[in-house]
């Protein structure tokens, strides 16, 4: 998956991918500038994430709590 993932990002402009033929191979990834681009937005989303990071599972539960409460038959929340 991670392969998969870093070729798109070439693709896309966002990294490039450098192949030493050496044993064992040995590849490094760096970002373009277009990649650099993208570090204060995720910077900015990490940052989000570490502030509310117990919100969203606590959303989960309610939920969960919501759609199947003691008896584990679900109800609709209308």
């Amino acid at each position: 998956m991670i392969t998969a993932s870093l070729r798109a990002m070439e693709r896309d402009g966002m990294l490039t991918r450098t192949v030493h033929a050496e044993i064992p191979p040995h590849v490094e990834y760096e970002l373009t500038a277009l990649g650099r681009t993208l570090l204060e937005p995720l910077a900015a989303q990490c940052a989000w994430t570490r502030a509310h990071l117990a919100e969203p599972a606590e959303a989960r539960e309610a939920h969960r709590r919501r759609l199947m409460p003691g008896d584990g038959d679900p109800v609709p929340a209308f």
